[in-house]
């Protein structure tokens, strides 16, 4: 029993040098004091009751246990920092997408051409067929201070002294039938279309007359 007991001993002494130690070509000098290490050691276990060497292997068992979860932690969290990197790589290249979106649409935005009925000219509707929106006809009301503020904002006072307030200048007439329902939508219960003819207002049903007849020769 004393003998398994020494046994048990020398083969405790020799897990408890570190195998990265174990694993390197030692120095005569290193070897030596290896060598000096264990023998040490060996005397303070051969001290030692069975007693004190169960409870320091226990001790040895539960430092690996640690050791254990310790490291199962390291690598839980260096796998969440990966993840949370690969987050961050994604979320940057979807805003850089995004930021490529929105440079492209200012960029066409920027350069799509005028549309000609929507950004009058001087002048430019004193001449064929005009489509207006009518918003109303008001007899003490006079806006007139405000009609010089765009091309789109026209005003005329017909034969009975009634002021007669228009808005927009389409060549289209089903562009000026959109108009008119969105201001119908936004309130302006009033709104309908007049068309002009060379700067002068004509009745809505000869223009209309006149569009059916050319749709019918095409």
């Amino acid at each position: 029993m004393k003998y398994l007991w020494i046994v048990a001993l020398f083969l405790f002494t020799m897990t408890a040098v570190p195998e990265v130690v174990q694993a390197q070509e030692l120095s005569k000098k290193e070897r030596k004091r290896l060598k000096k290490e264990q023998k040490r050691k060996l005397k303070e276990l051969k001290k030692m009751n069975p007693a004190d060497f169960d409870k320091m292997r226990e001790q040895q068992e539960e430092f690996k246990r640690q050791a254990s979860e310790l490291q199962s932690e390291v690598t839980s969290l260096k796998n969440q920092s990966e993840s949370k990197d690969s987050e961050i790589r994604q979320l940057k290249d979807q805003t850089r997408r995004l930021e490529k979106q929105l440079n492209e649409a200012k960029a066409a935005l920027e350069a799509k051409p005028e549309v000609e009925q929507n950004v009058p000219l001087s002048n430019a509707y004193d001449e064929g067929l005009i489509f207006r929106v009518q918003i109303g006809a008001y007899r003490d009301k006079n806006l007139e201070q405000y009609l010089d503020t765009s091309e789109n904002f026209n005003g005329e006072t017909d034969e009975q002294g009634l002021q007669i307030y228009t808005l927009g200048n389409f060549r289209d007439y089903w562009e000026a039938d959109k108009f008119k329902k969105y201001l119908r939508a936004m309130g302006v219960e009033d709104a309908w279309i007049v068309p002009y003819r060379d700067g002068t207002r004509v009745p809505i049903k000869d223009v209309l007359e006149d569009l059916r007849s050319n749709q019918s020769s095409e």
